[in-house]
């Protein structure tokens, strides 16, 4: 694998985007068919949606490198690409590149939806990345919060995009409905899902990553509170994810089918169970890897809820999954 795709994270890109393209197909799409509309395949919209919100985030993983150079060299020196392999120069030109390139097409997606929330957010998101890479995440809880919210914001971003396109097509008719306050509630659901497990991840990370923090003078949750008191903090953030879970499947989600309790319970409650483990016998750096690794998998797992709700919805809406077939 080059240099280049190992510095922007690919694997962690193309998550993103696969992330944004299953909340528009699998959530907004089949809302908005309950309501009459036509299955929306993707369009010029969503291609620019995931355009500028991948440029800017390898922009981000690019620019946090470039300030981590003396940290990575102490905690992972053996996967040390900037200063080494690719120049600073090289990756603020790239940085300036990919940022250019998502600034551009989400300041173009926001003027074809007249959309002053989507321009402020791409173009106010760049500079928070900066500003995160170079200060924030050295502050304690800062940078994990900061780093939460945005993986919440992804996520969240798709609803706002589809909300201000019906806006833009039907103007105020679309509010007099509750479908915005449907796609908000949902699209929500998973960005709040996202916020909270990533800020859980960022904390382990940074278990993991004392030693080069202390180094360089960090003031991590991890190095001011120390490791048992940062478990205990992390397996809070677990039990309110569990909690929360419980919560909407029992009383908020419309499904009477049990599939949907199921899969919550054994496909996300149970995995995060395994992860507490993970990280209770964590002892070393090696471990602490393994169980912010599986995190990703949890995540996708959460992801993957979209499929579960698509189908639950045509069954009970007698909508068709992808203009495909009917589900009864």
């Amino acid at each position: 694998m080059t240099p280049f795709f190992q510095l922007i994270r690919y694997k962690n890109l193309l998550f993103l985007a696969f992330i944004q393209l299953s909340m528009q197909q699998l959530i907004i799409s089949p809302l908005l068919q309950k309501y009459g509309f036509e299955y929306i395949s993707p369009d010029l919209s969503l291609l620019l949606l995931i355009i500028a919100t991948v440029c800017i985030a390898a922009a981000g993983y690019v620019i946090n490198d470039y300030f981590d150079i003396k940290i990575d060299r102490i905690n992972k020196p053996e996967k040390q690409i900037m200063g080494s392999i690719i120049t600073k120069q090289q990756a603020m030109l790239l940085h300036q590149v990919l940022s250019g390139i998502g600034i551009v097409s989400g300041l173009v997606l926001a003027y074809g939806l007249r959309s002053f929330t989507l321009a402020f957010l791409f173009i106010v998101v760049p500079g928070l990345l900066w500003f995160y890479s170079a200060s924030y995440k050295r502050q304690f809880l800062t940078g994990n919060l900061i780093v939460a919210l945005l993986a919440g914001l992804s996520v969240l971003v798709v609803g706002i995009a589809a909300v201000a396109d019906l806006n833009h097509t039907y103007a105020d008719l679309v509010f007099q409905t509750t479908i915005p306050a449907e796609i908000y509630t949902w699209i929500g659901g998973f960005a709040l899902f996202s916020f909270l497990l990533t800020l859980v991840r960022e904390l382990v990370k940074d278990m993991q990553d004392v030693e080069g923090d202390r180094e360089m003078e960090c003031r991590t949750v991890a190095i001011v509170w120390g490791e048992n008191r940062t478990k205990i903090l992390i397996y809070s953030l677990v039990v309110l994810i569990m909690l929360l879970l419980i919560g909407v499947s029992k009383y908020f989600l419309p499904f009477e089918n049990s599939l949907s309790f199921r899969y919550i319970l054994f496909g996300l409650i149970l995995p995060l169970f395994a992860f507490c483990f993970l990280l209770f016998k964590a002892k070393n750096t090696e471990a602490l890897k393994a169980a912010a690794s599986f995190l990703k998998f949890v995540m996708l797992l959460g992801v993957l809820y979209s499929f579960i709700f698509y189908f639950l919805l045509a069954k009970e809406f007698g909508l068709s999954l992808f203009n495909l077939f009917l589900i009864k």
